[in-house]
């Protein structure tokens, strides 16, 4: 749909002038000087404001006649990462215990260089340091089987027991033989921007935007409070997870069935498990929810909880709101705040319609 209201197109356009990628996904821009359009990241020149016009969706922005930009790449970058991306990682999957090398990825047309410089924008890593994480990955799940460690090293691609115990204990912080937890970490892209997802055994414990501020820190307390190492991988609690937030976003989704593995206090715990109880397509303030769950006197504290909490959409935080009416903060960024609850009250007047 296209947007008229002034005051709304200022507010996208300065996040355009900003670069703000809490806006990925949420607006996009044609170009009317050059035909194109862009996503609020893009590092294009930027157009002056009487030559752009502002879409709520890709589709819209394509049926006026826009192509996509060849700089942000909208068709790729707002929902989900490169073809080349794509292939690389399918590429590590199918191959979980060797290592695959820049002469593969040219074999297959795919610039090794293109993808170092994506995973290091995104994960903070090289590709060969996501192949190391993956392949300690599953030699954690075999060790849990109760494979020796000999075996796992060879049967890994190591030449020697030596060599796989410094790297296993590079990346988890402990020897092979101690069996130290970890929490697996993978990135999945959505309509709003990419997300991370952390998972332990026994459950998801943060789901977050990528560009949440903060996230480094909630990365050092999880793995303070559950006293594990994060390692890019995946478990069936990421990739129930990713599976579960794509139906939500494709308004199929109204709950969530995820285990959840969330260290805290008793009180926040309380706190979460409120949140969890606010209705799809509703809005309630820090009031309302310290009367629900029975700490009336407790406002502040219940906000600090709500600040707290670690696994955004499933835990609703989102649907907090101030006692007036007005976007109060939220780590994803207002933007996406005010998206996701126009979401959910969308998909509600469809289902009563």
């Amino acid at each position: 749909m296209k947007i008229s209201d002034p005051v709304q197109c200022a507010n996208w356009y300065q996040a355009l002038l900003d670069r703000a990628s809490e806006y990925t996904g949420v607006f996009f821009v044609g170009v009317k000087t050059t035909g194109v359009f862009c996503i609020s990241v893009c590092r294009a020149r930027k157009p002056k404001r009487e030559n752009v016009e502002f879409y709520s969706d890709m589709k819209s922005a394509l049926d006026a006649g826009f192509r996509p930009c060849k700089v942000c790449r909208p068709t790729e970058n707002a929902c989900s990462a490169p073809d080349f991306i794509e292939q690389a990682v399918t590429l590590v999957r199918n191959n979980l215990k060797s290592r695959i090398s820049d002469t593969q990825l040219r074999e297959r047309n795919i610039s090794p260089e293109r993808v170092r410089r994506w995973f290091l924008q995104h994960h903070g890593m090289t590709f060969q340091a996501f192949q190391r994480m993956m392949r300690v990955n599953v030699a954690l799940q075999e060790l849990k089987g109760g494979r020796s460690a000999t075996d796992v090293a060879f049967d890994s691609g190591y030449e020697s027991l030596s060599g796989f115990g410094y790297t296993y204990k590079k990346l988890t912080g402990a020897a092979p033989s101690e069996g130290r937890q970890t929490i697996m970490i993978h990135r999945f892209t959505t309509p709003l921007g990419p997300m991370f997802v952390c998972a332990t055994a026994r459950g998801v414990c943060l789901l977050e935007f990528v560009d949440r501020r903060m996230l480094e820190t909630e990365f050092s307390d999880l793995q303070r409070l559950l006293n594990a190492r994060i390692l890019a991988g995946e478990n069936e609690h990421t990739r129930q997870a990713e599976k579960e937030i794509s139906d939500y976003f494709a308004g199929q989704r109204r709950h969530f069935d995820l285990a959840l593995d969330l260290p805290g206090s008793a009180f926040q715990r309380l706190v979460w498990q409120g949140l969890q109880d606010v209705p799809y397509g509703q809005t309630t303030h820090y009031q309302c929810l310290a009367e629900r769950i029975d700490k009336p006197l407790a406002v502040r504290a219940v906000a600090a909880a709500n600040g707290a909490n670690r696994v955004a959409i499933v835990i609703p935080c989102h649907r907090i709101i101030g006692k007036n009416g007005t976007m109060t903060g939220y780590g994803g960024g207002i933007a996406r705040k005010k998206w996701l609850i126009e979401h959910e009250a969308r998909h509600m007047l469809n289902l009563a319609g």
